[in-house]
């Protein structure tokens, strides 16, 4: 399968985005003052299921951003 130009930077864009947003999240998810994510000192339900989803968007946006960084190269080497 062949994708667009278009496609591609999307993709490619996407997973930096990704990287970026979930980022933030897990620095903040690290320094919560709420309660929330720690008691006592000891991390909650709350801050691994929140860790879980945060190390499961960085697996996924890294994929597609991959995926879109593939094929931004190919279509520079068949522009060529």
């Amino acid at each position: 399968m062949k994708l667009s130009r278009t496609a591609s930077w999307f993709l490619a864009a996407f997973g930096a985005w990704s990287w970026v947003i979930w980022s933030t999240f897990v620095k903040n998810l690290f320094n919560d003052a709420s309660g929330l994510a720690f008691d006592d000192g000891r991390p909650t339900a709350y801050f691994w299921v929140h860790l879980l989803l945060a190390v499961t968007s960085f697996l996924l946006g890294t994929a597609v951003g991959v995926i879109g960084l593939r094929s931004i190269l190919v279509l520079r080497r068949e522009s060529r």
